[in-house]
């Protein structure tokens, strides 16, 4: 599965417990940190909390590696670090308070396909 896909993959879970305003950002060019970012947000702690279990349980199921899972007990922003894909779930005020789109201003916004019927 290449990064796209697992992108992909990741945005659909996300979709599958509800997060919101959805965004993959493509990091090759504006960063060493990864690839890419998903960024998501959930209305509650307990929201984050699930849509960060759903993407580990995904990627166990897929065989692939979640390095690290910061921040599940204040569970106000969550970061995994899936290799080239960093996830950033966060509890709605904090995403308006640290805008990370605006911050990776210069990355392009990958194209997601979720939420579709069909």
């Amino acid at each position: 599965m290449d990064k796209k896909e697992i992108v992909q993959v990741i945005a659909e879970v996300c979709d599958d417990k509800r997060a919101e305003d959805i965004v993959a950002l493509d990091m090759d060019q504006v960063s060493l940190i990864a690839d890419y970012f998903l960024i998501c947000h959930g209305n509650t702690e307990r929201q984050v909390q699930a849509i960060a279990r759903g993407i580990k349980d995904k990627m166990d199921e897929l065989n692939i590696e979640v390095g690290r899972m910061e921040g599940m007990e204040q569970s106000r922003w969550i970061l995994l670090d899936i290799g080239d894909v960093v996830c950033h779930i966060f509890h709605k005020e904090e995403r308006s308070y640290y805008n990370l789109e605006r911050l990776w201003g210069d990355a392009e916004e990958l194209p997601l396909h979720i939420g579709q019927e069909g």
